[in-house]
């Protein structure tokens, strides 16, 4: 890139870092950006970026990939019902495990690197989410999998103060609940309930394909806008995988959030692109226009 280009890019970056400064980002994420180095390295110079060019951000992660692996050591089978991971006693002390002790770590110290700004919290923390226990649909039928949980209260003091501190939370998908048990919750669920209890101008989910498709396998084809009203009447007929992702974008905007984006976390330095462009990148969904205040 040459010094001209350098500078209309910052020339582009210029409204957008005015619209955002001070604002809370939720980034969920995962995916190969999680688990490829140099994409892990190039997240967490993003991470920076944004803290210095005076946002807020926030990171919530999952960890599949590090769990399924450690399950495997420790010679724990694998069971999913209806898509849900049979969550076990035993299971459930490797996820958190994994979740909090390992890829929080790493995450952490990714960002950290670059000075002293990440901090790693769990959903366990000063009652950051409490969850309760959430059942697979069989036939209609409830079925019990165990310590999966979904997210019923948020307390966000901790993140606040944390923001307010100017560091980085980096936050790991697990719940406390109130009856004593501790909850494995999904992390795009958890990254939607976060932003809409501190209020975030964004939620940024990074997966592995390039956004939500119009007509997916028959085109690939990228809606790139789309409001809460026409994505719950396309939720049935998306792919398993997709559904969470696109479910949290919709509560989050639901919830107050005044945008929610799904975008492809395999592009290195795909945060910049979606905040700082005028393109954008990736699948943004808006609120309703009733809705918008």
């Amino acid at each position: 890139m040459t010094p001209l280009q350098k500078s209309e890019a910052l020339i582009e970056a210029l409204p957008w870092l005015a619209r955002f400064q001070g604002a809370v980002v939720v980034i969920k994420y995962g995916g190969n950006a999680m688990t490829e180095e140099h994409l892990r390295e190039k997240f967490a110079d993003d991470v920076v970026f944004l803290r210095y060019a005076g946002l807020r951000p926030v990171i919530v992660h999952g960890g599949g990939p590090q769990i399924n692996a450690a399950l495997d050591l420790h010679g724990i089978a694998s069971h999913f019902t209806a898509g849900l991971r049979v969550t076990t006693p035993e299971a459930m002390q490797v996820v958190r495990m994994v979740l909090v002790g390992q890829v929080n770590r790493d995450v952490v110290g990714l960002v950290n690197r670059h000075g002293p700004f990440a901090v790693g919290l769990s959903g366990e923390d000063a009652h950051l989410f409490t969850a309760a226990r959430k059942h697979a649909v069989v036939d209609g039928i409830p079925v019990d999998i165990g310590q999966v949980g979904e997210i019923v209260e948020v307390n966000p003091g901790a993140v606040r103060a944390l923001l307010a501190d100017g560091r980085v939370p980096v936050v790991s998908s697990i719940a406390r609940g109130h009856d004593g048990q501790i909850y494995n919750v999904n992390a795009d669920t958890a990254a939607a309930a976060l932003a809409t209890a501190l209020g975030a101008a964004k939620l940024v989910v990074l997966t592995d394909v390039e956004g939500l498709y119009a007509d997916w396998p028959a085109s690939d084809k990228v809606i790139r806008r789309i409001t809460a009203g026409e994505l719950a009447r396309m939720l049935p007929t998306l792919s398993s995988g997709m559904v969470p992702k696109m479910e949290a974008c919709l509560h989050a905007v639901q919830g107050g959030v005044p945008q929610a984006h799904v975008v492809d976390g395999r592009q290195p330095h795909v945060l910049l692109s979606e905040i700082f462009t005028d393109e954008g990148i990736g699948t943004m969904v808006l609120p309703d226009e009733g809705d918008i205040p």
